[in-house]
């Protein structure tokens, strides 16, 4: 019997030290996706996101106001001439068919969270679900270019702004 519970605590898998800690990649994709502003009002701030998403294309698919939670999407072609192209080089020289890239949803979350009555953190983050012309997902990814994130608060500090001052 002792050797029975021996054998079975000895399954038990270990959990390495760093399971649970942040890479800093992650740390610096995070500070990205995230910007503090100074109101506490987080109603304002999910009515000026919403109005910059809309602005930006994006249908509302689910939103949590209760917990500051907002997400979109949006439909866009996918279409690259690169591919294109060398599908007709290739289909000139005879080689095999092969499937382009076709359509794209791109996702939006949100996250906003009261730190303070007169400040709120915001957090944002990108990703793409791309179909080739067979139907078949080519790529799913996550966004992380700074000019997306960059344009994004900007236009966010923008509407906050003019919220703000009833303009």
């Amino acid at each position: 019997m002792c050797a029975l519970v021996l054998f079975v605590a000895g399954c038990v898998p270990v959990v390495p030290p760093d399971a649970l800690s942040l890479q800093p990649e992650a740390l610096a994709l995070r500070r990205l996706q995230t910007r503090r502003f100074d109101t506490g009002d987080e109603k304002e701030i999910l009515r000026a996101t919403l109005g910059v998403l809309q602005d930006l294309g994006f249908e509302i698919d689910e939103s949590e106001t209760k917990l500051g939670v907002l997400v979109g999407s949006k439909d866009r072609d996918a279409t690259d001439a690169v591919q294109i192209t060398g599908r007709i080089v290739i289909g000139i020289l005879g080689g095999e068919d092969f499937p382009i890239d076709r359509n794209q949803k791109i996702r939006v979350s949100l996250v906003t969270r009261v730190v303070s009555p007169r400040e709120s953190v915001v957090r944002v983050t990108f990703q793409r679900t791309v179909w080739d012309d067979r139907g078949n997902i080519s790529r799913a990814e996550s966004l992380e270019d700074p000019e997306l994130y960059q344009e994004f608060f900007s236009k966010l500090s923008k509407s906050l702004f003019l919220e703000a001052h009833d303009i």
